[in-house]
């Protein structure tokens, strides 16, 4: 029998589930269009928190490099100031066995406190007011303090924004099953939260 003397119904009949499953399709796809878009915000909220740490970490380990110069330059006139150096080399020793973010951000805070004892120790002894290499050391030191101090306003910016967003309902669910955690923020020590003073001046 040829197709053409067939009634029209016949020829035009669809299955009746083609139906129910495009639409059952669209409403998964309306549902889970905003949790992809979500995620790809976590996604991206997190690079933006690595990267923020990598230039801090950039910061923080340009002062650890510099320190042991400052010490060796300091440490043979300030013999009787061992405490400190002692300190300094522990903090060093810290951040150099860092393995993860936070161990770094803390062992960095223990740095800059140790630092900042030392510098306000060197401001009582006259005789390293002419020694150029001291100097020297001190300005970069100074330069790396203040960006240190911009990069860690940067990353507890980002970090913070991110934390936010990751415990906001509903991604706070997705979160949880992707493995989103919250960041760690750089808090200095109260005695390194300003950027130490290195001017020996020129008294």
């Amino acid at each position: 029998m040829a197709t053409d003397r067939l009634p029209a119904a016949w020829t035009s009949r669809r299955p009746r589930w083609l139906v129910p499953v495009a639409v059952i399709g669209g409403i998964l796809l309306l549902g889970v269009m905003p949790l992809i878009g979500s995620y790809n915000g976590m996604v991206d909220k997190e690079e933006s928190v690595e990267q923020s740490f990598a230039d801090l970490d950039a910061q923080l380990q340009r002062r650890h490099d510099l320190i042991p110069n400052l010490v060796g330059a300091v440490e043979g006139i300030l013999t009787q100031e061992q405490e400190v150096f002692g300190e300094i080399a522990r903090a060093r020793q810290n951040y150099a066995g860092a393995a993860s973010p936070e161990e770094k951000l803390e062992a960095g805070a223990q740095e800059s406190s140790a630092l900042a004892r030392l510098l306000v120790i060197m401001e009582n002894y006259p005789q390293l007011q002419s020694a150029g290499n001291i100097r020297d050391l001190q300005v970069q030191l100074e330069g790396t303090e203040n960006r240190i101090a911009q990069s860690r306003r940067q990353y507890n910016g980002v970090a913070t924004d991110y934390n936010r967003s990751i415990r906001r309902f509903p991604r706070s669910l997705l979160a949880g099953m992707f493995g989103f955690d919250r960041r760690t923020l750089f808090e200095a020590d109260v005695e390194s939260r300003d950027a130490p003073t290195v001017d020996l001046g020129n008294d």
